[in-house]
């Protein structure tokens, strides 16, 4: 080959040391390996648990598993980008009203956080928080559950549950006990004047 040729031919190449910006972060919760019985022993393989997140609001757990550690993570990626959701927040970067958030037997609380004071929450439920975006959040695992994938899954119902309204980034509350609360004391006093 002439040097001119393979000149020519390494400029068509993508530099190696130059990596695309990927689009979310990812973080890996859990790994652990598990095995199922078969006829004549155990075949082991390995669950992986994954968060992916674009700290600008989108977040998703997703669960993998694979014969070895890097195909049960990639697998999880791939869950977690399809489990993707969109988090509630308002403009100072934390949730507009405490929510409970339930998965199997863990059982997760999450609140606003005072400004300035960063993320207050223990293991999974502050990956989840740390990669949807939020600056200053209060979160309480209320159970004993040590299992991070739940753990991680109970915050995700958590933020589902979260209604912001789209007019004035107001928080508008879904649960209708609250209203029926409302109405009946506005009847009250409208009654006494």
């Amino acid at each position: 080959m002439t040097k001119q040729s393979m000149q020519s031919k390494n400029k068509s190449r993508r530099p190696m040391d130059k990596r695309e910006a990927q689009e979310f972060e990812q973080s890996v919760l859990d790994i652990a390996r598990v095995a199922r019985v078969v006829a004549g022993g155990r075949r082991f393989s390995f669950r992986a648990a994954v968060v992916l997140g674009d700290k600008k609001g989108r977040v998703g757990v997703g669960v993998g598993k694979g014969s070895d550690v890097s195909s049960a993570i990639s697998k999880a990626a791939r869950q977690s980008k399809k489990n993707m959701i969109k988090a509630p927040m308002t403009d100072k970067g934390t949730l507009p009203y405490e929510v409970i958030g339930k998965q199997t037997s863990s059982v997760v609380l999450l609140g606003p956080g005072v400004r300035g004071r960063g993320i207050i929450a223990g293991g999974a439920v502050r990956t989840v928080c740390n990669l949807a975006g939020y600056k200053d959040i209060t979160a309480k695992i209320l159970t004993r559950s040590t299992n991070k994938s739940n753990n991680a899954l109970a915050t995700i119902n958590a933020l589902k549950k979260v209604e912001v309204k789209k007019s004035d980034n107001k928080p508008q509350i879904a649960n209708n006990s609250i209203k029926k609360v409302k109405k009946s004391t506005a009847k009250n006093l409208k009654s006494k004047t």
